[in-house]
């Protein structure tokens, strides 16, 4: 079935985060340093937070709080319903993070996140690794949120997800420098919160391998990848969670970034692309899966 692709804005800047907060979809332009709501119920776009520190990736914590991946501002951060923008992290063992890039969160509330250097720019960096971390909570109100560098083996990991029932972490090894690999990864997480040798479920060869993903209500995995520049093109593939590709569809124009299911039912996908625009579909046939509820 083909699919019918709705231009709701743009081109612009570099969309990215596309999350769906229950009534409306918010979403990043990382070049303008905004948090951006469409409303679906009168077409309109608003700037939601401003001075974002470049934010990326988007997710909605099972607390309700909006948590975002500001990459220039090289932090994880937490926007409070009532509250200010916090800072959980934006270091590892006492040097600065490199660009927190994407992440997903828990039901016990920790943040799994991305951490590559995308671009030519290295000077200021101060980890020589791109590695994907946890942090967990405080133990006590107001103490620090703890880190934890989780790969060893990635170089410039993009969009993840955890498996429903957390036992499974699925991340995007997309490397575009000549000779790297862009793959789709699977992490078994150990009992101790560690993660065991990955599986390699796709791989993409030298065209543009996955930037950002969601789950479907039936357990498949919905990702953004290729570009106009090589391969296939760009496309959202539906892979089964073994990495079978069950469905491409390729984008009308733009390389898509990140995606996510919106609208009442979850039954809407909005897509999000390099040059900025922000598209919808709503015949995907597909529903998307829920955020987690905390465990108390």
């Amino acid at each position: 079935m083909a699919w019918d692709w709705e231009l709701l804005a743009g081109p612009d800047t570099i969309n990215e985060g596309p999350a769906w907060d229950g009534k409306a979809l918010l979403y990043t332009d990382i070049a303008k340093n905004e948090i951006r709501r469409y409303d679906p119920a009168t077409g309109e776009i608003s700037v939601a937070y401003p001075d974002t520190g470049a934010a990326n990736g988007l997710a909605f914590g099972p607390d309700g709080a909006l948590y975002a991946c500001a990459g220039g501002a090289r932090a994880v951060v937490r926007y409070g319903a009532d509250g200010p923008k916090e800072t959980l992290v934006d270091r590892f063992e006492g040097r600065r993070l490199n660009s927190p890039n994407d992440l997903v969160l828990d039901a016990a509330g920790a943040v799994w996140f991305t951490d590559p250097r995308y671009g030519e720019h290295h000077a200021d960096r101060e980890l020589d690794h791109d590695s994907v971390y946890r942090i967990a909570p405080p133990a006590a109100d107001n103490g620090p949120w703890s880190i934890r560098r989780l790969t060893s083996d990635t170089t410039r990991p993009n969009g993840l997800l955890l498996a429903w029932d957390e036992s499974v972490l699925y991340v995007a090894q997309s490397d575009y420098a000549p000779g790297s690999v862009r793959q789709l990864r699977a992490y078994p997480v150990e009992p101790d919160g560690a993660l065991g040798p990955s599986t390699v479920l796709h791989d993409f060869g030298e065209a543009r391998g996955i930037d950002g993903m969601c789950w479907d209500a039936n357990g498949d995995i919905v990702a953004t990848c290729g570009w106009g520049a090589s391969g296939p093109g760009p496309r959202i593939a539906v892979f089964a969670a073994d990495g079978t590709v069950l469905e491409e569809h390729p984008l009308p124009a733009g390389d898509p970034t990140n995606c996510a299911f919106g609208g009442t039912d979850l039954a809407t996908l909005y897509v999000t692309t390099l040059d900025g625009r922000l598209y919808r579909v709503t015949n995907t046939g597909r529903r998307g899966h829920p955020m987690p509820t905390r465990i108390q």
